[in-house]
């Protein structure tokens, strides 16, 4: 039984990957001639990195954090309450920091969630596809 005594050891996201991971990102709204803000939280919902492109809409930067604290928080991509919201599923905007609109995604290292990126200010669903290129560099 010693062995339940032992902490488990968990991956962080430090800052270094971090950046790797809003350079994919911005290098994916680049090249749409997206101008997004892109926010990279850590798995305590943290703020990591923030980066906001020429032209982007200052409001973005509050919306890109939310949707990766929200990412992180319930360990789903924002994009799936956004789904059940245009389901008729209005219940789910009483649940504390939900962001029903695309562009949060978990980020994860060997099946777990050490942070969460998202992506604001172009539609929901380029906000997404942003946010999942910059995703993609922990896969």
């Amino acid at each position: 039984m010693a062995s339940d005594n032992k902490l488990a050891e968990k991956p962080s996201l430090n800052l270094a990957v971090a950046r790797n991971i809003l350079a994919a990102a911005e290098a994916e709204a680049m090249k749409q001639d997206w101008p997004v803000v892109i926010a990279v939280v850590d798995d305590g919902g943290h703020l990591i990195c923030l980066q906001r492109l020429d032209n982007a809409q200052f409001a973005s930067v509050d919306i890109a954090i939310a949707k990766a604290k929200a990412a992180v928080a319930f360990k789903r991509p924002t994009k799936e309450w956004e789904k059940m919201l245009n389901e008729g599923q209005p219940r789910v905007l009483n649940l504390p920091g939900v962001l029903a609109s695309e562009g949060g995604v978990p980020l994860l290292w060997k099946s777990r969630i050490v942070g969460a990126i998202g992506v604001s200010g172009v539609k929901p669903s380029e906000d997404g596809q942003v946010a999942r290129a910059g995703a993609s560099v922990l896969e």
